[in-house]
């Protein structure tokens, strides 16, 4: 027989496990990891060392610490052999992670290629230290590799000068997503997924079952949940809305812009809105119900009503003080506007032109009075024409009394333009 230090689950799923090379115990129906940095110095891969094997049946399963195994090969056919006959409890194997269990044959993230894929195999390496998980297969080769066939594969493809395509994912670059063992087993790795965009999370939520996708998003933070949220398609937004606890759905929405979360609740049920509007914090219920009030196809119905506006009387300083308290959204600084004591706005002010005066500058020395603006129940049809002719990435929004009520940035228009939203 052979050591053998670089295998693949798939060789030892099956596979006789043995006491001293002669006593056979019973087969390999899965090995445990430890999925949690021990001793990894800062900067250093993680690879999570394979602490067990398991054995028995399903229903009584028997676990042998695998510190004191190595695997064998004899005739393509492979062996665990465990030099002491050391059985570890259920209990000291509870927060173990099982590989075939939990990641063969499930959906993953791959965290660098920011998508779900699925897993063929998993290759295991064996050094001084221990035995470690190095990579996931996610190719055409460990698929083969499980059913029997690579070999013939690869002699017949070799006659023709190819390869079967080989994907690995460092271990690092992966994050699993079963929904069963989510917050027992996966709490830690899972961090892994709060380092993507919203964007790119919004794509791999959507790909996932109905119950691996509410549990994913459920264990996100408010304000990542509702990062994301924005950025799914509305049919997926109602889904994940629906599939949510009522207090969970109206504290995701709370962190939403009011005009995102009017739209979402617009496309629900009259019943379900009401209840998630009750639920939500005054203030946040306040301003959606406001926004529902517009016709689909008004302005109003589209703007954001979180702006940023100041008196003529603040000085430079006074208002980049208050931007850098109030800390808002990128869409927000699109545009910033100075109002009357009333409400009324009577002009616009630039970034640029904050950042390049004085500080002790008053507002009412840079800026740009008679503004254009909409009013909150004009058509939509009016907005593309007049960003593209006054090059606006945020038009302001009045009402009949001239008071600003909100603004629409131009990635909502660009969303309508291309029949994201309001369309009937």
């Amino acid at each position: 027989m052979t050591t053998i230090t670089t295998f693949y689950l798939s060789h030892l799923i099956g596979a006789n496990v043995l006491i001293g090379e002669s006593e056979s115990i019973g087969k390999v129906l899965d090995l445990l990891i430890i999925n949690e940095p021990d001793n990894t110095a800062p900067g250093e891969p993680f690879r999570p060392r394979i602490a067990a094997i398991k054995t028995g049946s399903k229903n009584s399963p028997i676990y042998y610490d695998f510190l004191f195994a190595e695997v064998l090969k004899e005739k393509r056919k492979y062996s665990v052999v465990c030099q002491k006959d050391t059985q570890l409890t259920s209990a000291q194997v509870e927060s173990y992670l099982p590989l075939k269990e939990n990641i063969l044959d499930k959906q993953i993230v791959d965290l660098n290629g920011r998508k779900l894929v699925r897993v063929n195999d998993i290759r295991i390496a064996t050094v001084a230290g221990g035995t470690f998980v190095v990579a996931v297969d996610v190719g055409m080769e460990g698929l083969m590799r499980r059913l029997g066939v690579v070999r013939t594969v690869r002699s017949i493809l070799s006659l023709i000068g190819l390869q079967i395509p080989a994907k690995f994912i460092l271990w690092d670059d992966v994050d699993t997503l079963d929904a069963s063992n989510f917050n027992i087993k996966l709490g830690k790795s899972h961090a892994k997924l709060q380092t993507l965009h919203p964007s790119d999370l919004a794509d791999i939520i959507e790909d996932l079952g109905r119950s691996s996708r509410t549990a994913l998003f459920s264990n996100l933070d408010e304000e990542q949940a509702a990062d994301v949220l924005e950025e799914m398609e509305p049919k997926s937004q109602v889904d994940l809305i629906e599939s949510l606890s009522v207090s969970k759905a109206a504290d995701v929405l709370e962190k939403m812009p009011a005009d995102e979360a009017a739209d979402i609740l617009d496309l629900l049920e009259d019943d379900k809105a009401e209840m998630l509007l009750q639920e939500m914090d005054t203030e946040s219920s306040d301003e959606v119900r406001e926004l529902l009030e517009y016709s689909d196809r008004s302005v109003g119905s589209i703007m954001s009503t979180e702006f940023m506006s100041f008196h003529d009387n603040e000085t430079i300083e006074q208002v980049l003080a208050s931007i850098r308290e109030t800390k808002p959204d990128e869409a927000a600084l699109y545009n910033l506007f100075v109002v009357a004591h009333n409400g009324q706005l009577m002009a616009t002010v630039s970034l640029r032109e904050l950042v390049i005066s004085e500080p002790g500058t008053l507002i009412k020395n840079i800026m740009r009075t008679n503004p254009v603006y909409v009013r909150d129940n004009d058509k939509l049809d009016s907005l593309a024409e007049i960003v593209s002719k006054y090059n606006m990435l945020a038009v302001p929004v009045v009402n009949n009394n001239n008071t600003l009520e909100g603004m629409v940035v131009i990635d909502d228009i660009v969303d309508d333009l291309l029949g994201k939203r309001k369309t009937r």
